[in-house]
């Protein structure tokens, strides 16, 4: 059996740009993975294989590895930093034990940071943070370490101080043994020498490392005693301390360096090992049953246990599907049965293998705490729990964010429609937050996901990837509609025609429910009058009709349904009439709620050069958006605002002009509100001429 304890499962996140797939190849390469470091702006990285990623250099699919430091084994995934792919950062923290926040010198914490952080904070990872790029201009590690204080609200204890900054960014710091590790420039990151602290820094030093001890030691009482006593502590207590902070998120240790540079990834590595945790040491998930709630149970990351696994990620490549699994007990072998406890059936294990990013180790067998891909399985998808068939259990799935922007396609011809319905299959199973509609009325194919360069990236796929050439239609918003006031009313449905009739009566009051609330049905009939074996076809038949409003046939959202009472015929009444009632109810009561339109509202954050503040809020104020914030970075000022996604398309575009191409822009979906009523008749008129073209 594999000594867990030496195992290290982590993520590397952090927002665009900030260096995280530059911080990986260099951990390959000083780990003895890879002996030619690839750029990311060279195209060349080893986790970045994807055609698209090397042309944006940008990560798109979170990518695995796996390499040994100091006889111990690290699993490692670089995911997007990119705001459309977040979904790939949710599910990989979602089965990592630890993480290492990127952040950049002179960016700090930046938009993707906080939502990645707030990821991380919900999956309760254990992480450690590489403040990176300290050669750039503007870099400054102490403003960082604010930062993360201030805007994330995490305490960040920093491990090391850097010697020099921007060009004269030479080495760092170890406070933990006060000596200086300086580099050459040769950009060897194992040409290096540890020497004794500048002159210039003694002070600071020292002032760092009390302020570091004194926060590390509040978690040992007895050790934070006697070091007030003035007992300075061992090595040995502090990293204790720091391991067992670390592992409870009461603070972050924190490093700084230079990865495109060579400079400080080695104490990251060592920091890795020494503070985050191996798999026996992380919470243990959560068994549920079939409706999703808590059993009780645990899986314990224990290889003598069932075997316990959750399927994180589909990827399909040139050899087929493979299935990237964490195992969190038992032992997985090849030729073995499994159960997939989401579809109820089993599946044979065919080929295990460990992944280096596009190549791959073959396996025979692997073991709770690893992280590996299983090729040629047929029914299984992102979030899916594979277990031993004679001691079945389910792991708490993912939840994934509903899309909020979709586009049409069409096939240039027939040989192109059949290889785009496979290729779509293959997508959806890789990308949870991409969704495939087909129109009922157009027969048009609906893509549906997280945001423009999302489904951008989508069409580029279908086209380089799977040769399909397609037709892309404008992008639409995902409206919505809701009532603003409540109705009280009464529906009966009657047919007569020969033989039994049909008859269902209800009177009910239909509302706005609470915000997040979706569907809510209640009845208060007492004494008869609508039998309660009616009361589910009332409620399925009212649920029927939500995906279909009445001013432009969006789907309803947030709405409460009351079912007050009604009447039935002893043998006219059926569970069909009482459906039908509802559904008549639904057509009828509606309008009469002074329904309105929602329109999706993101939570933009924009950067731009100072000069340029003035032309960038204009134009969001222009675009109907509420600006929040501005705060003054090292660089130039970032912009906090709320803006309706429908404003929103083709912004990179414009930002660019406006300021000379150093605009940068993120933004990500926040909360539904209602739409103007010039903007809605404007919806509504359209969406009216695009149905009846249609028909």
């Amino acid at each position: 059996m594999k000594d867990l304890s030496k195992y290290r499962n982590i993520g590397i996140f952090a927002h665009v740009d900030a260096g995280k797939t530059t911080t990986t190849e260099r951990i390959l390469s000083l780990t003895g993975k890879i002996h030619k470091i690839g750029e990311v702006h060279d195209g060349e990285a080893t986790t970045d294989f994807m055609d698209q990623e090397r042309e944006r250099g940008i990560t798109i699919q979170s990518a695995a590895t796996s390499c040994e430091w100091n006889e111990h084994r690290l699993n490692i995934i670089d995911t997007p930093g990119h705001v459309d792919f977040t979904i790939e950062v949710y599910r990989s923290l979602k089965v990592l034990d630890g993480g290492v926040g990127v952040f950049c010198g002179s960016g700090g914490v930046e938009p993707q940071s906080e939502t990645n952080w707030r990821y991380a904070n919900d999956s309760e990872v254990a992480r450690i943070i590489f403040v990176n790029k300290l050669d750039r201009v503007g870099a400054d590690f102490y403003r960082v370490v604010d930062q993360v204080r201030d805007v994330l609200g995490a305490n960040a204890v920093p491990m090391t101080l850097p010697i020099g900054i921007e060009d004269d960014f030479t080495g760092v710091i170890d406070l933990l043994t006060r000596k200086a590790w300086i580099w050459d420039d040769s950009g060897d990151p194992m040409k290096y020498e540890i020497q004794d602290i500048p002159a210039d820094m003694v002070d600071k030093v020292e002032e760092y490392r009390e302020q570091m001890i004194e926060t590390v030691l509040e978690v040992d009482d007895d050790a934070l005693e006697q070091y007030l006593e003035g007992e300075e502590p061992s090595i040995e207590t502090i990293k204790n301390c720091i391991r067992k902070g670390t592992n409870e998120l009461t603070f972050f240790p924190t490093y700084c360096g230079s990865a495109f540079k060579n400079k400080g990834v080695q104490l990251v590595l060592d920091a890795v090992v020494d503070y985050l945790p191996s798999p026996t040491e992380v919470k243990p998930q959560p068994e549920v049953d079939l409706e999703g709630n808590e059993t009780g149970e645990f899986a314990t990351v224990d290889a003598g246990k069932p075997l316990r696994a959750l399927a994180f990620k589909i990827m399909d490549d040139r050899f087929g599907a493979l299935t990237f699994i964490r195992i969190y007990s038992g032992v997985l072998e090849r030729g073995m049965t499994v159960l997939n406890t989401f579809t109820g059936k089993t599946e044979r294990i065919g080929r295990i293998v460990e992944m280096h990013a596009e190549s791959r180790e073959e396996l025979e067998t692997a073991q709770a705490g690893d992280i590996v891909a299983v090729l040629g399985m047929k029914n299984v998808q992102t979030g899916h729990t594979l277990c031993d068939p004679n001691n079945p259990a389910t792991l708490e799935p993912m939840v994934f964010p509903d899309p909020v922007i979709s586009m049409a396609v069409a096939p240039k011809d027939k040989s192109a429609a059949e290889k785009m319905g496979v290729a779509l299959g293959k997508m959806i199973k890789e990308d949870p937050s991409f969704q495939v509609e087909t129109d009922e009325d157009s027969g048009e194919t609906i893509l549906k996901g997280m945001g423009e360069l999302h489904l951008d990236i989508k069409i580029d796929i279908l086209k380089r990837t799977h040769n399909v050439e397609v037709e892309v239609g404008q992008p639409q918003v995902a409206y919505r509609e809701t009532l603003t006031k409540p109705v009280t009313d009464s529906y009966t449905h009657k047919k007569q025609s020969g033989g039994a009739g049909q008859f269902g009566k209800i009177d009910y009051t239909i509302e706005p429910g609470e915000t997040g609330s979706g569907y809510v049905f209640e009845s208060t009939v007492t004494g008869g009058n609508v039998p309660k074996e009616y009361w589910s076809a009332i409620e399925k038949g009212f649920a029927s009709c939500m995906e279909k409003g009445v001013l432009a046939g969006y789907p309803v959202m947030d709405l409460k349904f009351t079912l007050q009472d009604g009447a039935y015929h002893a043998v006219d009444s059926s569970t069909m009439a009482f459906e039908a009632a509802a559904k008549g109810a639904y057509r009828s009561s509606l309008p009469k709620g002074s329904p309105e339109l929602m329109e999706p509202i993101m939570k933009v954050d924009v950067f731009t050069p100072d000069d340029h503040v003035g032309d960038v809020i204009g134009d969001l104020n222009r675009r109907r958006g509420m600006i929040k914030s501005q705060d003054p970075t090292a660089t130039g000022v970032r912009i906090k605002a709320d803006v309706p996604l429908a404003e929103m398309f083709g912004y990179i575009g414009s930002l660019r002009t406006m300021t000379s191409g150093r605009g940068q822009f993120s933004m990500e979906f926040s909360h539904y509100m209602s739409c103007p009523k010039t903007v809605a008749d404007e919806v509504i008129t359209a969406t009216k001429e695009r149905e009846a073209a249609k028909g």
